[in-house]
């Protein structure tokens, strides 16, 4: 039996009705799909909708309940990865899968030897990782160590590793998260390359502009079901939006102008030294006043997280910081983030799962870390009062609209949003003097980043000081009030939003100026791995 034709061309891939549950949560339902070659098709949906899972099953990592897979009209099984590879299916993951203190060249050779002798294999990758990267555009230097090269170029290399492998059919899982728009737009000219090649591409992201920009098709999944299929050119970002979610969604922050009142926090030549003695943070000072978002943009490892740890209060530095005019500990005791809480700092750390909640404990347990010392949690001065814990912890999932609405459930059964929604509603609930926020929305979809963009602004508008650290620009653009941008741990320049762009913003991120604009890529490349040699 083979697969349908379409117009008289046979599908490059075709799933038919995939269905795939783990215990009674039904992750993907009679998913049926087809994916025309040479074509890029773009596949969005919420979290929990059911994406990675039906991406996982073409990869071989799950084997489905039920349903039929056919690989360019052929009826193919495909039990792991590594039938998956037989099949001319290579697949670019979100975190990439390299060795970083291997050469580009034993990176891309790894796991495809041509036997125990490394040397004719070696030899023989040389050769043909050189014609590829001159058929594709996927210029890299093959003696080049991983951890010495910039994020966009480390991409490349993920990509050519699939190609080495024959791959036909490529898998890219949120692919520009780590990119600057420049690496971005690089990324997009190559995709564009590898179809007019021949190639075909699933593009799995949650930004909708790149779905515009790039794709030739979208498919929608809501619940673990395909819920349709269009062509780019007949559908929006508003209209995709709504399928995604069921009800029409706001896609810009919607925030009246900020009316910035006193200085709230004075940061003065902040230095941040780690444990391996590289310099993270340089010499940096700025100021957010109350009624204020600054932005904090930049590619990550550029000074940001050190940047948080330090206001959070857990990580050593140097300088001055000043909270309403007083001075923080810059010691970075264990202790010292139970008084930063104390004198009004609320702290929505970047990794939500290991600095935000304890993912084995219930959602109720997770509303009141940090602050369970509060009288309102305590029983007589001397006990913490589970039964007030509760209560509180189910009218802050009500309020934030966190699904399910159960806050006996262990966190880790909370889907991504919903585990941010926790955080962020256990912080802003505590009407803190200043936010530290950092990527709210990583890994969130869209109908749980509009509430979330809402809370923020809605803590602005109470005269609140909010510090946005984020590697989405459309993030930054759209809640900051100013913009500063990091870079190798130094604040390159300030900037309005509505005087600047995303062009201006992404030199900047690159270490540029307008003075010293670059020329091409590479040299934005160079500059990034500069800045992540320490890393």
């Amino acid at each position: 039996m083979s697969a349908q034709t379409q117009g008289g061309q046979t599908p490059a891939i075709e799933l038919k009705g995939i269905s795939k549950a783990f215990g009674p949560v039904q992750a993907n339902k009679d998913i049926s799909i087809r994916v025309m070659p040479g074509t890029i098709h773009g596949i969005i949906g919420e979290n929990g909708a059911g994406k990675s899972t039906l991406m996982s099953i073409l990869y071989g990592f799950y084997k489905a309940d039920s349903g039929e897979i056919y690989i360019n009209g052929k009826l193919t099984e495909i039990p792991d990865s590594d039938a998956a590879i037989a099949a001319g299916i290579g697949m670019v993951f979100q975190h990439f899968k390299l060795v970083k203190n291997f050469t580009v060249l034993e990176n891309v050779v790894l796991g495809a030897e041509d036997g125990p002798m490394l040397r004719p294999s070696l030899r023989r990758g040389r050769q043909q990782l050189k014609e590829l990267s001159e058929e594709y555009g996927l210029n890299v230097d093959p003696d080049a160590v991983i951890e010495d090269i910039g994020v966009g170029m480390q991409q490349r290399v993920e990509i050519l590793k699939a190609l080495y492998r024959q791959a036909d059919i490529l898998i890219l899982d949120e692919p520009t998260g780590v990119l600057t728009p420049a690496e971005a737009d690089q990324l997009f000219r190559i995709l564009n390359r590898l179809k007019e090649e021949g190639k075909t591409i699933i593009l799995i992201t949650h930004k909708l502009r790149e779905i515009m920009d790039i794709t030739d098709t979208v498919s929608v999944m809501r619940r673990g079901e395909m819920t349709s299929t269009v062509k780019t050119t007949d559908t929006n970002p508003a209209d995709l939006a709504e399928r995604m979610v069921g009800r029409k969604v706001l896609l810009r922050v919607d925030k009246k102008p900020a009316t910035p009142g006193e200085v709230v926090l004075d940061v003065r030549n902040l230095d941040v030294v780690d444990e391996k003695d590289v310099h993270r943070v340089k010499g940096v000072s700025f100021q957010v006043r109350a009624g204020e978002i600054l932005g904090i943009a930049g590619v990550s490892g550029n000074g940001q997280s050190e940047l948080l740890e330090v206001l959070g209060g857990y990580e050593e530095a140097t300088g001055e910081i000043l909270l309403n005019g007083q001075p923080l500990d810059l010691s970075g005791a264990k202790s010292d983030g139970q008084s930063r809480r104390a004198r009004g700092i609320a702290h929505v750390p970047e990794d939500r799962q290991h600095e935000g909640l304890i993912m084995n404990f219930s959602a109720w347990e997770n509303t009141a870390f940090g602050y369970h010392h509060d009288e309102k949690y305590q029983k007589n001065g001397l006990l913490m009062d589970n039964s007030a814990i509760l209560k509180d912890a189910q009218e802050k999932m009500d309020r934030f609209d966190v699904r399910p609405p159960n806050p006996l459930l262990a966190a880790k059964n909370f889907s991504g949003g919903n585990q941010q929604k926790i955080v962020v509603a256990r912080e802003i609930e505590r009407d803190p003097d200043l936010l530290l926020v950092g990527q709210p929305t990583r890994g969130v979809d869209i109908g749980a980043i509009e509430f979330i963009h809402q809370q923020i602004v809605a803590l602005r508008d109470a005269g609140k000081a909010i510090l946005l650290v984020s590697v989405e620009l459309e993030e930054i653009m759209g809640l900051s009030d100013r913009i500063a941008v990091m870079f190798d741990g130094k604040i390159m320049g300030e900037r309005l939003p509505s005087e600047t762009d995303e062009k201006e913003l992404g030199l900047l991120m690159a270490g540029m100026t307008d003075t010293d604009a670059p020329h091409s890529i590479e040299e934005i490349e160079q500059n990034l791995a500069h800045a992540g040699e320490a890393e």
